[in-house]
């Protein structure tokens, strides 16, 4: 047994880049022991909003449901995995493993190859909720609706398959780090209470779930990437991973990006809700991480700590909430408000005089100032938003369109639109739920080269614990906040970076003092962080993000990443498919609360 894993990852959502499997399995990795290739590649094809895809595609043709990309990864690239000894990890069954196998058997065969090919099932509860058979909680709410209802397994199902001689394995809903952890458990033989080595795991899986998040993508200081960044793709992460569950992160050689203890932490703390990670495996302590930059492209994460998992099952459910439209209008020049408030009052009166009536949700961006005395036309406009909701269509439909169209004529000076009306379209609405696990089957079906099948049920975690109370782990508040005495007004971003997303309603915005690059002091870089942790409380947020003046926050300092985890609570409405914001999924949130202005110490600048 080799004491090092290599896990590589090939995909972070689906619609990645196509040509990253390949990429991955032709590269290599010069470290300190020489060029190694991979051991195991991942691709994390599901999200929250790709489950409500998949289930429309399901609706559709029931022999869907499972991501159709990976299929044509697989089909230019099987030979080449099975040629270099790697082993494919992936979640891309969606609410179809078994179909995907079947196909992925059928591709193989017609390559003349005969991989054992291994799928994970029992994540999909939509059928047992219409028959009354699971219970979720809360339990207050009518699941039986639920287009989607997939519980979150674990990562002893993908390890029993490699066990068992998988070459390839494919999942429904599993966790997005239990794709790393499968292979390291079922590497290094962990047991399931061996909580510290699978929580070091769970970590790299975080790490590498995103792809190019962890290299440079979307990162607040992309500024300090090589210059090959700009020409050259990011090259998506691999983690060598350790017996005791510590990893260095690193990539390719010869692809683009960087790997920093900045571009890893801006994806350690990217969608995570407070400084516990409640898998179904572990609990993993995430303020117990440590990074270190142990060479170039090269960083080691250690020390991470794990207890036993939750007692229940987290679900994610995606039900039908109705139908959708928008119209933008183009602002420009002069009196920007009275004209947004002109064409407000002129739709909203077409609306409740419509026989159809208003819909039910009709929201209105702010359009905010125009640039004065603008150099182009562009930069003299603004955009103003209507966007509906309603479980008619018709109501968001030509009914919406034409009161907004119709006024071409006979509104404020210079009416433009930005697009022809659209016809409305269907959204979801996601909502987590929890069920407890003895209602919850974990199967894995590995199928031989000759098409015999080997079924087997993996067990409960011999121990869980129950769900405390984290607020013991919030930022206490009210908390000292820095006195305003010889400051200067400056973006919080000056040395502080952000990364931030959604989590179905809630928005997460993670901000960190910098360890790299042009904006980190070494001299400075302790007193700042404990300026930005005393800076960051629940209404500082609610002054820096004002649409959260009246929403729940939670602030979870995390001393070791050298930085704070932020909870808004609904500010994404019902969450990314059903949500009315400029920014849906909380993507540029972060980018936002960097540029807002605060009082800064002389003496940190």
């Amino acid at each position: 047994m080799s004491d090092v894993l290599r896990i590589g990852n090939c995909s972070g959502f689906y619609g990645d880049r196509l040509s990253a499997m390949r990429e991955m399995l032709e590269g290599v990795t010069t470290g300190p022991d020489g060029p190694h290739g991979l051991d195991v590649l991942t691709g994390d094809y599901l999200a929250e909003l790709t489950m409500l895809i998949l289930g429309k595609d399901r609706m559709r043709d029931p022999a869907a449901g499972y991501a159709r990309t990976f299929l044509r990864q697989a089909e230019d690239c099987l030979g080449l995995a099975l040629e270099n000894g790697v082993r494919i990890v992936s979640n891309a069954g969606g609410l179809n493993p078994a179909g995907l196998a079947e196909r992925l058997a059928e591709v193989a065969h017609g390559l003349g190859l005969s991989p054992r090919i291994a799928h994970v099932t029992g994540d999909d509860l939509s059928a047992a909720l219409r028959e009354g058979t699971v219970a979720l909680h809360p339990a207050d709410r009518d699941w039986t609706q639920a287009l989607t209802a997939n519980a979150y397994l674990g990562a002893f199902g993908i390890a029993e398959a490699l066990g068992a001689g998988a070459d390839v394995v494919v999942t429904g809903r599993t966790t997005d780090a239990s794709l790393v952890v499968g292979p390291a458990a079922a590497h290094f033989g962990w047991g399931p209470t061996q909580y510290d080595e699978l929580a070091g795991a769970v970590v790299a899986g975080h790490v590498l779930e995103c792809g190019t998040q962890a290299t440079g993508g979307n990162f607040s200081g992309f500024g300090d990437l090589p210059a090959d960044a700009l020409t050259t793709p990011l090259g998506f992460p691999v983690a060598e991973v350790a017996a005791d569950g510590s990893f260095v992160v690193t990539k390719h050689d010869g692809t683009g990006g960087a790997v920093t203890t900045d571009t890893v932490t801006a994806q350690l703390v990217y969608e995570i809700q407070s400084n516990r990670y409640h898998g179904p495996d572990v609990t993993t302590h995430l303020d117990t991480v440590r990074l270190e930059q142990v060479g170039t492209d090269r960083v080691r994460v250690s020390g991470v700590v794990g207890s036993p998992p939750p007692e229940r099952l987290k679900v994610a459910v995606n039900v039908l909430g109705g139908w959708r439209n928008s119209v933008e209008f183009v602002l420009t020049g002069l009196d920007i408000d009275d004209k947004a408030a002109w064409v407000r009052a002129q739709v909203e009166t077409t609306l409740d005089a419509s026989p159809l009536g208003r819909p039910a949700t009709l929201d209105w961006s702010d359009t905010g100032p125009a640039t004065p005395d603008a150099p182009t036309e562009e930069s003299a406009s603004v955009l103003l938003r209507a966007t509906v909701l309603d479980a008619d269509a018709d109501k968001v439909g030509r009914a919406f369109t034409s009161a907004a169209v119709e006024l071409a004529l006979g509104s404020y000076p210079g009416f433009a639109i930005t697009a022809p009306p659209a016809k409305p379209s269907p959204y979801g609405v996601y909502h987590p739920a929890y069920v407890d696990r003895d209602a919850v089957e974990h199967v894995v079906v590995v199928r031989g080269p000759d098409g015999e099948e080997r079924r087997a049920v993996v067990p409960h975690p011999p121990e869980t614990t129950e769900v405390g109370d984290e607020a013991q782990a919030q930022r206490p508040s009210p908390y000292p906040a820095p006195i305003d005495t010889l400051t200067r007004r400056m973006p919080l971003g000056s040395f502080v970076h952000a990364r931030s997303g959604d989590k179905g309603g809630d928005a997460n915005i993670g901000l960190w003092v910098a360890t790299t690059g042009a904006r980190h002091d070494p001299a400075k870089h302790a007193a700042r962080v404990t300026w930005l942790t005393k800076l960051v409380t629940p209404s500082r947020i609610r002054e820096l993000v004002p649409e959260a003046a009246d929403l729940e926050v939670e602030v979870y300092p995390l001393p070791n990443l050298g930085g704070v985890n932020v909870v808004v609570k609904g500010l994404l409405g019902e969450g990314v498919a059903a949500s009315t914001r400029f920014d849906p999924q909380a993507k540029g949130l972060g980018e936002w609360v960097r540029s807002r202005m605060v009082s800064v110490e002389d003496s940190l600048l």
